[in-house]
């Protein structure tokens, strides 16, 4: 039970802290917007982060809140193709609707330099377990060919999202990340395709 009131508790801190940011710019953004906006104790924001500067890496604890919520979406009969694609729609909708390109940003350029823990590689996160699966049920099925192991094809898949978030920050958002991506991410994954 306290295991789970905490999760709880962690997790408001950060869904509001980038509402705020969102909403008010990262800069204008105190601890104690975030604290208020949150309904929590500034003890507790401290309990969890040392500072705002860390609740950027944060921003993946975020997205996996939000596969969790999509894992029960799925229609029983979409292939690992539509299962692939209907997340990264949803994740980049989300990004694009609620998350600054200055803030994703920042993330992205945090991950190049930190020395330490690079939270958007961490394999034990939800969204990579959930590629696992998806990617193995593919295979499994015969959907996805064989030539590459469920490994390889999960760090190609992750790398490709990567790279789409990194160009549309690198052009500033001229265009529509999630519309760019539903034109792009099909003709990726037909890489994955089994032979006929």
């Amino acid at each position: 039970m306290r295991k789970k009131r905490a999760q709880t508790t962690k997790a408001k801190i950060v869904s509001a802290a980038w509402k705020l940011f969102y909403e008010q710019g990262y800069e204008d953004t105190t601890v104690d917007d975030i604290v208020y906006e949150s309904g929590t104790s500034k003890g507790s924001f401290y309990h969890y982060f040392s500072g705002k500067d860390m609740l950027l890496s944060s921003l993946s604890y975020l997205f996996d809140e939000k596969y969790e919520e999509l894992m029960d979406t799925f229609a029983p009969d979409m292939t690992a193709t539509d299962k692939l694609l209907y997340l990264n729609r949803e994740l980049f909708r989300l990004i694009e609707n609620t998350i600054s390109i200055e803030l994703l940003t920042r993330l992205l350029s945090s991950q190049l330099i930190t020395k330490s823990e690079k939270h958007l590689l961490d394999r034990d996160r939800t969204y990579y377990k959930l590629l696992r699966s998806i990617i193995a049920e593919g295979q499994q099925s015969g959907e996805f060919g064989t030539a590459f192991s469920v490994g390889e094809m999960v760090k190609t898949y992750a790398l490709c999202e990567r790279a789409l978030m990194y160009d549309w920050c690198l052009c500033n958002g001229e265009y529509s990340l999630s519309e760019y991506s539903r034109r792009v991410l099909p003709l990726f994954l037909k890489g994955y395709a089994a032979p006929n």
